[in-house]
């Protein structure tokens, strides 16, 4: 595996890549690399003839300055996963390559970048959009490949890809799990044995209050539904619950058919905030 830490190396051997004719896919990543993100090296490996993965904790995108200084590195563990799995280059940039100076342009999607984590980690999107930006002018990759427990971030980017018109197909891959239900996050590690039990409460609601949906349950009583667990719980802390409709993440009251319907959830446990979703399939 080519490992590339500057803009120009990378560029470099992409060329030679597109000179023989062969298809990119990149996977974008913070590292602190799971199974769920070598789930989308692999998919980017069946789909495209050379796979780039891109490891760069963006401070843009941070709006808690401490959750971007407790987020986990372990980028010599990532090397090794990234090259068993087969991963053909990694981009490996410094702070200082992707921002050489203060960024004063902002990449701002309004509506459903206003919504859920919009709402509640102020300017997050805009640091996803701007940084999402960079990499895919830096990779110019044919397909990227994002996973659907950032769900809203991946609609935000593929608003970006259609409006600016980049040429990338884009891939959303199912969420990987762990044994117990509970979504996959590089935020895990900081998790206690206890926490990591405790948190399986999230895919609990979200299996129940789907149940309940599609038994006819209107949308207002399932919410009271999911804020009644969630009070009864010591650690865990709801931030939100939300029945939401993919096409601009606003909350919905009443479901119509043909509609792409997501229920998104986040929640806190131990200082360490956790999200994930699941799609209202009838």
């Amino acid at each position: 595996m080519e490992i590339c830490r500057t803009i120009i190396e990378v560029r470099n051997i992409l060329q030679n890549t597109r000179e023989a004719k062969k298809s990119i896919g990149l996977v974008p990543t913070m590292g602190a690399l799971h199974q769920g993100h070598l789930k989308l090296i692999e998919a980017s490996k069946k789909k495209c003839d050379f796979t780039v993965a891109s490891i760069f904790v963006n401070p843009t995108q941070f709006n808690n300055p401490e959750d971007l200084t407790k987020y986990p590195k372990t980028i010599d563990e990532d090397i090794i996963k990234l090259t068993d799995t087969g991963c053909d280059a990694l981009f490996l940039p410094s702070d200082e390559e992707i921002y050489p100076s203060p960024p004063s342009l902002k990449i701002k999607l309004d509506n459903i970048g206003e919504q859920l984590e919009g709402k509640f980690r102020t300017g997050h999107f805009d640091g996803v959009g701007l940084v999402v930006s960079k990499l895919f002018n830096i990779i110019q990759p044919d397909q990227a490949f994002f996973g659907q427990k950032d769900i809203q971030q991946f609609y935000i980017i593929k608003a970006l890809v259609d409006q600016l018109n980049f040429p990338i197909q884009m891939n959303m891959v199912p969420t990987m799990r762990e044994p117990n239900g509970l979504a996959m996050s590089s935020r895990n590690m900081r998790l206690s044995t206890e926490e990591l039990m405790e948190a399986t409460l999230i895919i609990k609601t979200l299996n129940k209050a789907q149940e309940r949906l599609l038994s006819g349950i209107d949308t207002i009583t399932v919410r009271a539904e999911v804020q009644k667990l969630f009070s009864a719980s010591d650690r865990l802390a709801l931030e939100y619950f939300e029945i939401v409709n993919t096409d601009d993440f606003k909350p919905t009251q009443q479901l119509k058919d043909k509609e792409k319907i997501a229920l998104c959830i986040a929640a806190e446990i131990g200082q360490v905030r956790l999200i994930d979703n699941l799609m209202l399939i009838s």
